[in-house]
């Protein structure tokens, strides 16, 4: 409990419990303005404890969770980062052959995705059937948050989005631009090629290598790499930042991605607009903000809409009020998006 005029701690309470929360107002009355985060246990322990103080939601937080948003849009859409294909150009059998051993690997990583969803399947089932999740926990030996997580889910794609947005296309693709640099250079001993990758760290079998080493040779030159496409966490973070502040490469990447992509581009709109009415506490244009992205195609964010509504005096308060939580926090008074460089200052 910090007191945000002087910036000097009050108390320490033993939990993040409601009725704690609740006891501690009720026995020191006079809170004017309580600057909490989204927590639902606060805002119900200000309201009994305190009916007559102002509730502010905190900007950082409104901020952090829109990026926790963002990115499950961006997941959902990681298809749309793939750079658009090459002119094909006619290439010998061995490499189509190299080409199908990489293709085989990948399909070994979407194992992640359909765990999740069997996962799912079975919380959910067992829920339904009136199991607690202490119950579930013990009968699938998961972690009680694991459950609890498949449990709150509204949609397989919530988790499955998620689970693919550490995916790779092969074990292969980190290395293939120092195999095809060596393999010019003449280094075309697969077991030596193999001791090179694992001193850089390449955690796969020798047989996934010489497979493709296979494929190579009988080549007289290695094939270009294929552009990579962006990685989910880095569009996440282009479009958390503030564009004056990105580097050209990512101004590049970001409008790449946005060209490709009208989904994410009209992602894009709706987090810049919100990054204004955040930074510049204009909290009147929060119903235009929250119309506009209801009439669009964006169910990630239509979540985080519904969020603020269920919360909105303490929303629109926190947009437009210069109170913020910034004490507590330990980040000063400004709000620091988690994601981006900088919001819209």
């Amino acid at each position: 409990m910090i007191d945000l005029d002087t910036r000097i701690p009050v108390d320490v309470l033993p939990d993040r419990e409601t009725d704690t929360l609740t006891a501690w107002l009720q026995a020191n009355p006079g809170a004017q303005v309580i600057c909490r985060d989204r927590a639902g246990a606060y805002a119900e322990a200000a309201r009994r404890g305190a009916p007559d103080a102002i509730q502010v939601a905190d900007r950082w937080h409104l901020w952090h969770n829109l990026a926790q948003h963002v990115e499950k849009a961006v997941a959902r859409h990681q298809r749309c980062l793939n750079p658009p294909p090459q002119p094909a150009t006619p290439q010998p059998t061995p490499v189509a052959d190299a080409v199908a051993a990489h293709a085989a690997a990948a399909t070994r990583d979407s194992r992640l995705v359909q765990r999740t969803r069997d996962r799912y399947e079975q919380v959910q089932r067992l829920l339904n059937e009136g199991r607690s999740i202490k119950a579930i926990v013990r009968d699938l030996g998961l972690a009680r948050e694991t459950v609890r997580r498949y449990a709150r889910a509204t949609d397989i794609e919530d988790l499955t989005a998620t689970a693919r947005t550490g995916a790779r296309a092969s074990i292969l693709d980190p290395y293939l631009e120092h195999i095809h640099q060596r393999w010019a250079a003449g280094g075309t001993d697969a077991k030596a090629l193999f001791h090179e990758l694992r001193g850089m760290g390449y955690p796969g079998s020798y047989s996934v290598l010489r497979d493709y080493v296979r494929a190579l040779r009988s080549l007289t030159a290695a094939p270009p790499t294929a552009p990579r496409p962006p990685k989910v966490r880095h569009v996440v973070t282009w479009l958390l930042s503030h564009p004056q502040r990105m580097e050209p490469d990512d101004q590049a990447g970001l409008a790449a991605v946005r060209g490709r992509c009208p989904h994410l581009d009209r992602l894009a709109a709706h987090v810049t607009a919100f990054a204004v009415i955040l930074t510049q506490r204009r909290g009147h244009e929060l119903d235009t903000w929250i119309n506009a992205v209801t009439d669009d195609d964006q169910p990630d964010l239509h979540s985080f809409a519904a969020g603020l509504q269920r919360d909105y005096d303490a929303v629109r308060n926190g947009l437009t009020m210069p109170h913020n939580s910034g004490a507590v926090e330990g980040v000063g008074a400004h709000v620091i998006p988690p994601l981006g460089r900088d919001p819209l200052t």
